[in-house]
């Protein structure tokens, strides 16, 4: 039964998805059509679009899973932070500018940004590669989560079931976008947004009434010891708010410097169109995101690694020695939903992966196309460079499938990773190019050597299992130094102390170009 209404919920979903894509591949002439629907989306729609971006099922079942299992209900303050310091300020400091001088500048990616803010190709090239890359490995968690959920909702455990169901999202997703574009995924972000907030409330209603109720789930969650104290998942801040500061740092801050969720404000209509996309978006991360975390917090009364308390979920450890934390939530939904409502989740949880999908793959293929590869070829006309973008799309989506297939890559890892580069890169050249006319060349070179080197140099030291003595060492401090989250939020941080720091030392730019960027805001 619960098999027969999943498939039917999603063949309607997939139908209407691709009928967007065909309706709005009709209007997508341009490359300005293709990118950024031609700056004309409005406040409901762009506000969607980046909160169905933000959140997917690196969210949903992978973030919520491993840092509800960690921190207990004390998750809850990942998702008030993603709504207050990654949606509210994000767009009140960030919207305005960005719209303005993108717009004035004729940047419609984020490395043409960085070209023409600071006049510079290497910054370009530099960034569009950057892009590129680290991209890759947040796709590839969005998929890795997908097909967990799904393995759930159809009993599919074997590889091959894994591997089928990434490839298939793959298709779909670069069916809809190599269609339609900006405007196939803003309307469609829409739609898939209205689900996920429908979904969010009510499989956390269904979750807590499981329990008996909120106050008793509250109380069972106390009971249970972690590092030997009870009364620890169920407390204002958890048994680590400091590793958990981290979390929110870095789930919060790095969309302001994640291309394809600045790339949103490049897009929006008009400066009333930001106001209202303001209040917008932030209840929406405040529903979405706080209620997965809210819900993740409740997963151990669902799940145990122990194979005596057959009342809960057995969750297995991977060969690497860590509990599966992306197959907790998919356990909790098995136990805690009727039939019809795990149709939804499936449904709900496609909406937010194939939103952040079609949002990184726009996001990358246009970056490398204008930012890369027009440069190298003379006399490119419009038609030719939307189809290299199409075709870079399909790559794009190829190499993500291929990392996916690695069941061992944890969701929160690779989307670690992912963020801590891209916005350790980023996030200070450009929100500081956006206000001052001090940042130097060399400062936002020093930004993106940082937020590199401290990712790439990370993953050589702790993440891929080489030196297990130097990672128990790291991970004994009080914050966790072997964690990627918290790596990614340092590069954050110091990216935004840095920029300034090192412009003050540094040769300035050109004057009268500076004066000619700044003067879109007279």
């Amino acid at each position: 039964m619960t098999t027969s209404i999943t498939l039917a919920m999603l063949m309607i979903y997939i139908a209407i998805m691709m009928g967007i894509g065909i309706y709005t591949s009709r209007k997508t002439k341009s490359v300005s059509d293709f990118v950024l629907g031609g700056r004309n989306v409005g406040s409901w729609l762009t506000a969607f679009a980046y909160g169905t971006s933000y959140f997917s099922a690196v969210v949903f079942i992978g973030y919520a899973g491993q840092f509800g299992w960690s921190y207990g209900v004390s998750a809850a303050w990942i998702g008030i932070g993603n709504a207050i310091l990654g949606s509210a300020l994000a767009w009140i400091v960030l919207g305005r500018r960005t719209r303005i001088m993108s717009n004035h500048l004729n940047a419609k990616t984020m490395p043409e940004f960085f070209e023409k803010r600071f006049d510079s190709k290497g910054l370009k090239i530099a960034s569009a590669l950057i892009v590129f890359i680290f991209l890759i490995p947040y796709t590839a968690s969005v998929y890795n989560g997908l097909s967990r959920l799904f393995n759930m909702a159809f009993s599919l455990d074997s590889d091959s079931s894994y591997k089928i169901i990434i490839i298939a999202m793959a298709v779909i997703t670069a069916i809809y976008v190599i269609l339609g574009g900006y405007a196939a995924t803003a309307i469609n972000d829409f739609i898939q947004g209205i689900v996920m907030l429908i979904g969010i409330a009510a499989v956390v209603i269904c979750a807590v009434n499981h329990q008996g109720g909120f106050s008793e789930a509250h109380s069972k969650l106390g009971e249970i010891e972690v590092n030997g104290k009870t009364n620890q998942l169920n407390s204002l801040f958890g048994p680590d708010p400091v590793n958990l500061f981290g979390v929110v740092i870095l789930t919060s801050l790095g969309t302001w410097g994640l291309p394809q969720m600045v790339h949103k404000f490049y897009a929006i209509k008009d400066e009333n169109a930001i106001k209202k996309g303001t209040i917008i978006s932030t209840l929406f991360a405040l529903v979405v995101a706080g209620g997965s975390y809210l819900l993740g917090g409740f997963d151990r009364l669902f799940c145990t690694l122990e194979s005596s308390d057959t009342s809960k979920t057995l969750i297995n450890k991977l060969s690497n020695g860590k509990p599966e934390f992306d197959a907790m939530i998919p356990a909790l939904l098995n136990t805690a939903l009727p039939d019809i409502l795990i149709g939804l989740v499936v449904v709900l949880v496609l909406s937010a992966s194939m939103s952040t999908l079609s949002s990184l793959v726009l996001t990358s293929s246009s970056t490398l196309t204008i930012d890369f590869i027009k440069p190298k070829m003379k006399n490119l006309s419009e038609k030719k460079e939307v189809i290299i973008m199409r075709v870079l799309i399909a790559a794009f989506l190829f190499v993500s499938v291929i990392i996916a297939f690695n069941k061992n890559a944890s969701i929160s890892t690779l989307m670690s990773y992912s963020w801590g580069a891209l916005a350790g890169a980023f996030l200070g050249p450009f929100m500081f190019g956006l206000f001052s006319k001090k940042i130097t060349k060399a400062a936002v070179w020093t930004s993106f050597i940082l937020g590199i080197g401290i990712t790439v140099g990370h993953m050589i030291l702790f993440g891929f299992g080489l030196f297990p003595e130097l990672t128990s060492t790291a991970a004994s401090f009080k914050l966790n130094l072997a964690s990627p989250i918290n790596a990614g939020a340092i590069a954050m941080i110091l990216s935004i102390v840095v920029v300034p720091l090192v412009s003050l030392f540094t040769k300035k730019n050109d004057e009268k170009q500076v004066a000619d960027v700044f003067k879109c805001y007279e």
